[in-house]
């Protein structure tokens, strides 16, 4: 396992803009990933830059990913570099200027080389850490993928090793000129994801089936982010 405090520090992972949001402590990292359900994939395919979104699971320090053997992206990742990103929308933030408008995000960058997980183990590991974190309770609720599902199935891993943390949060950095003139509203405008309640699809006539682990999940959740210092 890789370091339990710091992330990695290499060129790529270090920011070079607006340093002061950076955020180097593996927790953090562990939190965008955790709180995220969709990432973005970026990979190169016949020269030209890609980027896909996917669902995703991250399992200590390794994030896992899969798809159809029939999806072209995913022919011949096996060993090349790609890059994964998740990113949280918390607020727009209104300033007394337009050019200090901003948002309010906590975002993950992660560099890496792709691996497929051939080892039979790993794979079922791997699909049934999707599963639960995008839909916790399912895997032993719902059927399981049987063997020629499991061979329709690819799955990559991606290793955390080098990646990097952003976050802004707190009010609007306003000029201390648009301040004293007043006259002109500020702040935040908070966004966040909820679920609404659950829709029976309508081949099952007996309502009472909704399982437990869907009826949690639509209710409201306590907010689980990384620390919010009034980063400007």
């Amino acid at each position: 396992m890789l370091g339990a405090v710091s992330l990695s520090s290499t060129p790529r992972s270090t920011l070079t803009r607006l340093r002061e949001r950076a955020r180097t402590d593996r927790a953090d990292l562990n939190a965008v990933l955790d709180a995220g359900l969709i990432c973005h994939l970026g990979i190169v395919r016949d020269g030209a830059p890609v980027v896909l979104p996917t669902g995703y699971a991250r399992v200590d320090d390794t994030v896992y990913l899969h798809g159809s053997t029939g999806a072209g992206y995913l022919r011949n990742i096996d060993g090349e570099p790609v890059c994964l990103t998740v990113t949280h929308l918390d607020g727009i933030v209104y300033a007394r200027s337009v050019f200090h408008h901003s948002m309010n995000y906590r975002s993950a960058v992660v560099h890496s080389i792709a691996r497929r997980v051939t080892d039979p183990e790993e794979k079922w590991f791997a699909l049934r850490s999707v599963a639960e974190h995008l839909a916790p309770g399912s895997w032993a609720y719902a059927r399981q993928p049987d063997k020629r599902e499991i061979a329709a199935t690819t799955v990559i891993a991606v290793s955390l090793a080098e990646a990097s943390v952003k976050v802004r949060s707190g009010p609007p950095k306003d000029e201390a000129d648009d301040i004293e003139v007043g006259g002109r509203w500020a702040g935040v405008l908070g966004v966040r994801t909820v679920f609404d309640p659950p829709e029976t699809d309508p081949t099952i006539a007996d309502d009472g089936l909704l399982p437990a682990h869907v009826m949690n999940r639509a209710r409201p959740q306590p907010r689980s982010d990384v620390r919010t210092d009034h980063v400007q």
